[in-house]
Order: structure tokens, then sequence, then C-alpha cells
């Protein structure tokens, strides 16, 4: 049976991306597109570029900015242009008006992005580099991006991030790499200059800037590994941290896909949410500590490895698990011997999801044996041995044996 052709839904929405040239960098559509709306919406910076076409009603975005949203979406069926930085479907506002506006009812005119324009200053291939967006987000996110060879685009904040960043840098052993700072790309104000992380001295940048970096490292930089098992040392911890091969073996067995949600549940140093998360930009955890002073470890630790937002919840499970988003996957450390605690995290999980649970004391091993018996899965016993000093020689000294029980909920 052919496939019915669909008339085309009333596109009322046009949403302009415009750069740092304004009207100059226009083409006929989106001139037509800003000149025959109603209402154009934008910030106070777009609608001053936009202001010699502009005919309709100019509004500013209000704050908070979500709010505006709201005010666009009450607008349907009128002719409303939105105009954004760029490519509004690159980190701009087009992501947010997606989540109010059906896409059929919009018509989209990119422009080209900051990174665009950027990779294009300085002959770098787009799809062979980095790219992260710190514009309102967290610096850390840059992070687990920062290995020896790479080269980074990174879309700023303001006038201040350059330098917080080569700060950042710097700290983590990274102060050599080459840095250049792209300003007002595109407009009349544009500038480039080319510094180090360790000697960035430049005043009077213009907030619009894009950050392009070629790290390079000192001795001792603080490297995070593309792989599973990150060495203990990486995470600050009092002890109670799932061991590096442990680890490795554990988020195997968990199994990440893309866009799932973890509940490690007696997280510890947070080790297994933090890996887990690391391993794809679109993955989230929920890391559950009843101590105090660990649940604030895990926050630390989460900001060090570049995962900001793991959420923390200082809290008892099972009833800290109450009310909480319902997980993809659950981990469950080798400490406990609570019943209710697997129970909750079973009754919790969504068909299809993933259980992993270790056990290092006979009674948590106990509970698992008695699970696999009555719900099937995988048993395994992790046995780890690791050469030490005995005299003058060297011998093998075993860790505690970790009892492993892997669970698929039907």
């Amino acid at each position: 049976m052919p496939a019915e052709r669909m008339p085309p839904a009333s596109q009322w929405l046009t949403v302009v991306g415009i750069g740092e040239d304004g009207v100059a960098g226009l083409g006929d559509e989106a001139k037509r597109a800003i000149a025959d709306a109603e209402f154009v919406f934008g910030g106070k910076r777009h609608l001053e570029l936009a202001r010699p076409l502009t005919r309709g009603e100019a509004r500013q975005w209000p704050t908070p900015f979500d709010a505006g949203m709201t005010e666009v979406a009450a607008l349907a069926g009128r002719a409303v242009c939105v105009l954004a930085s760029g490519d509004p479907f690159l980190h701009g506002v087009g992501v947010t008006l997606g989540r109010k506006v059906p896409i059929a009812e919009m018509r989209v005119i990119p422009a080209p992005s900051a990174f665009s324009l950027a990779a294009s200053r300085l002959g770098w291939t787009l799809q062979d580099i980095e790219t992260v967006s710190l514009h309102g987000r967290p610096l850390d996110l840059i992070r687990p991006l920062l290995h020896p060879g790479t080269r980074i685009l990174a879309l700023t904040s303001d006038d201040a991030a350059p330098a917080a960043i080569a700060g950042l840098l710097t700290d983590l052993g990274f102060g050599p790499s080459r840095f250049t700072v792209l300003e007002a790309l595109g407009g009349e104000n544009e500038a480039i200059c080319n510094t180090r992380a360790d000697t960035l001295q430049i005043e009077n940048i213009n907030p619009l800037n894009v950050l392009a970096i070629e790290v390079e490292t000192a001795p001792q930089a603080r490297i995070l590994p593309l792989t599973a098992g990150m060495a203990d040392d990486l995470f600050e911890h009092d002890g109670q941290i799932t061991k590096r091969e442990v680890r490795a073996l554990t988020l195997s067995a968990l199994a990440a896909r893309r866009g799932e949600l973890l509940w490690d549940i007696g997280a510890g140093s947070g080790s297994i949410g933090i890996e887990w998360m690391l391993a794809h930009p679109s993955l989230r955890a929920v890391a559950i500590e009843t101590d105090a002073e660990r649940a604030a470890r895990i926050g630390r630790n989460a900001a060090a490895c570049g995962v900001p937002g793991l959420a923390v919840i200082h809290g008892t499970a099972p009833q800290a698990l109450v009310g909480l988003e319902t997980p993809d996957a659950v981990f469950i450390g080798g400490g406990g011997s609570d019943a209710g605690v697997l129970d909750a995290a079973i009754a919790a999980l969504r068909p299809g999801g993933r259980l992993v649970a270790n056990a290092v004391t006979l009674e948590m091993e106990a509970l698992l044996i008695a699970r696999h018996a009555a719900l099937g899965g995988d048993l395994t016993r992790i046995a780890l041995s690791r050469a030490a000093s005995i005299g003058s020689m060297q011998g093998w000294r075993s860790a505690m044996p970790i009892t492993q029980w892997n669970w698929v909920k039907p």
C-alpha cells in the first residue's frame, strides 16, 4: 500500500539564525521572515542586529528565559519570528523551542554556528575535533576531553571564561596547551589571539568568544582514560570504593545504553555512577548515599571527573528511593544485606532493565544466592590477587572475593 502524503502543517513560527554581521549575512528567505513577522523575539543584541528589517513588534526575551518560550507558544497561528545565534539547533534556542512547539509548525533558517566559524578560521576539520558548550554550564565538563593532542572548540559564557578555563587546565597539568581566543566571529569586531593556557593575559576580551584548545600536557597531568576502570587514585575516597578491576567488570555487566538512567545505591565514592556517565554524554545517574561526608565527597568527585550533573541524594535506601525517576539500571554495592533495598530496586526497575549487585559479606552473598535461585540471572565469583612483598621476596595477596548477581527484569 503506498504511503499517504500528508499536507504540510502551518509553519507559523520561523527561527532565524543570525550572526555578528547582522542583516548583511542573511539570505532573502531569512530577511522576508523577519520583515513579515507580526512578532520578533530575541535577545537585546539579536533584536538590534535585525532592527533594520523588523516591522512587527519586537519582544526581548524575559527572565527567566524559558518563560519566553511559553510566550511564543501562546502566539500559535500568528506570524512569529525568533532570532537565534548561528545554528538554532546547536546548543541554541531551537532546542528549547522544540519542547513547546511541534517541529512541523516551525521553519528553521540556520546560519553558521560559532563552531563552524571557528573551524573555518583555524582550518580545523570539525569531525575530527571535540566541541563543548560551556555557555551557562560548568567548566568541569571540559575535563574528560583533555587528552594529549586533542583539539577542542569550547563555546564560552563571557569575557572571564577564557581565563577561568586556562586556570583550570593549568591546575590539571595542561598548562602548555595552546589557546586561541576567537572573538565576535563574523562581525566587524572579530579578533583572534594566540597564547598558552599558563600564560594567558589577554585583556578586554569580547564576551562573545570561542576558545580553541590544542591540548598539551605537563608531567603528572590528570588525564581521565576513555576505558572503564579508572585508577582508584583519580577518586577521593575513604576506602569505600568499588576497586578498579571490580568496577570495570561491574560497568560491563551494567551495559549502559544511550540515554539511560542508573541508580547507584550505597554509592560510597560515586565511582560507579561517575564512570557510567563518562561512557556517553546522554547517560544520567543518581547516587544514593546514607553517610553525609561521603555524599559530599561524591559531588566533589563528580565535578573533578567532568560529570557535574551526577545527582547525589543523601539518604538511606529504600526510603530514599521513593519518588525517583524509574531507572534503566541499578547497582547495589557490596557492604549491605538489607533484603528491602534489593526488593525495592527490583520493583522500581523498568522491564528490560538491568540490576547488578555485588556482595562482600556472607549475609549479602546469601541474599544474592537466594534471589538468583528464585529469579535467575547470572551469578559470578570475582577473585583478585595482587603481588606484594613477603619479606625480601614477592607473593600473591588475595583481595576479598566478590559475588556478583547480574539480572535482567522480564
